[in-house]
């Protein structure tokens, strides 16, 4: 059953892809421009969808007579993993996706997912904007056949959950949505909880009916995702920055012109610039929303108590993956420069 459940999804999927083509084929309009998709599993209040809106102005304004972006949120096209399949193969264009999703196609990716790898979130920013550095990560997925364009901010991942956590301790024996990501099941491992991956969309039913004990995320799940309905206690213990990246299919990439992709370039810089403005300003307003109208508790923990836990994880983590270490070695000098220790 399972099976054909699966096989139900992508008959689906390509069916709506079929319609956003018109039944023209070929991905153009009947006024011969190219129709650019881009698949998002946000809604369309979210920072990153906004940020995609800027990018599809952005475009448009300078390629219209060639090129129309649409852009498909709330996974519409499919759950992230089975988006990057189509991105791979041409079926649709873009996709935002979480590194933990591309770890699969490329192995430096896992390093993000190395729990407390950034010392503040100034580090974080510090390592994403140092373009130099992030276009060899961003090329490391060229034989699966898509390039990172830019990145988005994801915020800070935290524990949230049915009961309150003030402790490591108080993980123990609980049932936590991850990402598909080993190093987020290695944690909840060594937190003595169990590690439970599943698609984002599914996480709302599952606290609900008990499947889960709670999930990891940033505030705005609370709200734009409903999870403050059925998780109260959100507990600051800032396990992981973990970045969003917009993935383009290659061979779409590589058909643009010199021009052209100077312009998708430039737009795809500009989208983060307002998904990160609109990040800041949102989380705020989650904050307040989960509190007031939600009975959401903020809890504010000791770090160093939930970190300690994790650091054993840092160097099995770099021996099992060598892929990883000139990054994690990179970030670490970001860490001691946010610090002035260098």
């Amino acid at each position: 059953m399972k099976q054909r459940g699966k096989k139900y999804t992508v008959l689906l999927i390509y069916l709506v892809l079929l319609l956003s083509f018109n039944l023209t084929g070929c991905g153009k309009l009947n006024d011969g421009k190219r129709i650019v998709r881009i698949s998002l599993g946000q809604s369309e209040t979210h920072p990153q969808y906004l940020g995609l809106l800027a990018f599809k102005d952005y475009v448009e304004e300078r390629l219209g007579d060639k090129y129309e972006i649409q852009i498909f949120p709330n996974e519409i096209l499919g759950a992230t993993q089975k988006a990057i399949e189509l991105t791979q193969t041409g079926a649709i264009d873009f996709v935002v996706a979480g590194t933990a999703n591309l770890e699969t196609f490329a192995d430096v990716y896992e390093v993000f997912s190395i729990p407390y790898l950034f010392d503040s979130e100034e580090a974080y920013l510090e390592t994403m904007q140092d373009e130099e550095y992030m276009r060899k990560i961003y090329s490391s997925t060229e034989e699966a056949g898509f390039e990172v364009l830019t990145w988005y901010s994801a915020g800070t991942r935290n524990f949230y959950a049915k009961k309150p956590i003030y402790t490591p301790d108080d993980l123990k024996g609980m049932k936590i949505r991850v990402q598909q990501s080993p190093a987020s099941v290695k944690m909840m491992q060594a937190f003595g909880a169990a590690a439970t991956p599943m698609s984002f969309g599914e996480v709302y039913t599952a606290i609900q009916q008990g499947v889960i004990d709670g999930a990891e995320n940033n505030e705005l799940a609370l709200t734009n995702n409903k999870h403050g309905e059925v998780a109260k206690y959100f507990t600051y213990n800032m396990h992981q920055m973990i970045p969003d990246m917009l993935v383009g299919n290659l061979k779409f990439l590589k058909g643009l012109s010199e021009e052209e992709l100077q312009i998708f370039k430039e737009a795809a810089a500009l989208s983060t610039e307002v998904e990160l403005e609109e990040w800041n300003k949102q989380v705020e307003k989650a904050k307040t929303m989960a509190k007031e109208e939600m009975n959401v508790e903020f809890i504010e923990v000791d770090i160093e108590q939930f970190k300690a836990k994790m650091l054993p994880l840092h160097q099995e983590m770099l021996e099992a993956n060598p892929a990883i270490v000139d990054a994690y070695q990179h970030i670490q000098e970001m860490n001691k420069k946010v610090k002035g220790e260098e």
